[in-house]
């Protein structure tokens, strides 16, 4: 089912109305004058009836970002906002897209999922199901690593979903889109600054304000820069049960992108194993295959190798 009844829909989702009625469709994309875009799962085809100027469709990227509370103009050209019902917009627009304003809709379509949702669709075999939940009752700290678009946070929200409800769960966004069925989930999103550069609220600020608020669970839903080494610093001082999500191409690639996080934050490479190796118990990794389907596609442990460099232990048998 959609995400958003269209009868409470804002006007400027109105253009988008029969492919959000598709709940098939999970991701929409506007290209400027060339067109819509629009992905059913099983990859990117055109929508040839759909047309637009490229004025219309600046003025569609203006209008969905400012009904997500934010602003897009020339002095800030690229901004992503959360819309009702989850759906996440980002919009580009020119110069920086040369090609025309581009507008990248993600449309989820999972309500609070749950594991044994993701379990019938086909994301996880029984064995990894149990991995999963035996993880989330030690009180793991777990790293959830996939491509764009694979499934990490729908995974991660569901896992959640199965902590205690006694549990204090705190989760730090750039974009709020963690969606979890549970009674004591505290929600913080990061804020961009004003016209005059002032106002700005990061991700790694929130982090250190959040370990005053007495989480059980931290979670930040993407380590995408130096925020990275409060979590790190969190999980390493008693805060069990933590997760995130960092983008990676594959299991053994995770590292790397964990080294790449650690240099923005003034980590080197061996100080950054020790950290990631103490803090974090498993790294779940998904893919989304050509059939549509996303699915854990492996799962390990962090270790320091020979070197003092971060390496992955792969679990064997942890595919779906």
């Amino acid at each position: 089912m959609p995400s958003v009844d269209a009868g409470e829909r804002h006007p400027s989702l109105a253009p988008f109305a029969a492919y959000l009625d598709d709940p098939t469709v999970t991701d929409l994309f506007v290209n400027g004058a060339a067109g819509l875009f629009v992905d059913r799962g099983a990859g990117v085809v055109p929508a040839r009836e759909w047309r637009a100027t490229e004025d219309e469709v600046r003025g569609l990227a203006v209008s969905l970002i400012g009904h997500g509370g934010r602003h897009i103009d020339d002095a800030s050209p690229c901004v992503d906002v959360r819309l009702e019902g989850g759906i996440r917009v980002h919009a580009v627009l020119p110069p920086i897209a040369p090609g025309g304003t581009t507008i990248s809709i993600r449309v989820p379509r999972l309500s609070d999922p749950t594991l044994d949702e993701l379990g019938r669709n086909g994301m996880f075999d029984a064995a990894t199901r149990r991995r999963l939940d035996e993880a989330i009752e030690r009180r793991a700290n777990l790293l959830v690593s996939g491509a764009a678009g694979a499934g990490k946070t729908t995974l991660l929200s569901a896992m959640l979903g199965q902590a205690p409800d006694h549990e204090r769960v705190v989760t730090i966004e750039d974009v709020a889109e963690l969606r979890i069925a549970h009674p004591h989930h505290v929600r913080l999103e990061a804020r961009q600054p004003n016209l005059e550069g002032a106002g700005g609220i990061g991700l790694a600020r929130l982090v250190r304000e959040a370990l005053r608020m007495r989480p059980d669970r931290l979670v930040v839903g993407e380590c995408r820069g130096d925020e990275v080494r409060e979590l790190l610093s969190a999980l390493n001082t008693g805060h069990d049960g933590g997760a995130g999500t960092v983008h990676a191409n594959s299991l053994p690639d995770v590292p790397a992108r964990l080294e790449a996080l650690g240099a923005l934050a003034g980590l080197d490479d061996r100080a950054l194993a020790r950290q990631v190796a103490s803090a974090i118990d498993l790294v779940v990794h998904v893919e989304r295959g050509a059939d549509g389907v996303r699915r854990i596609a492996a799962m390990g442990r962090p270790v320091v190798d020979a070197a003092g460099r971060l390496a992955m232990d792969a679990i064997s048998g942890s595919g779906a």
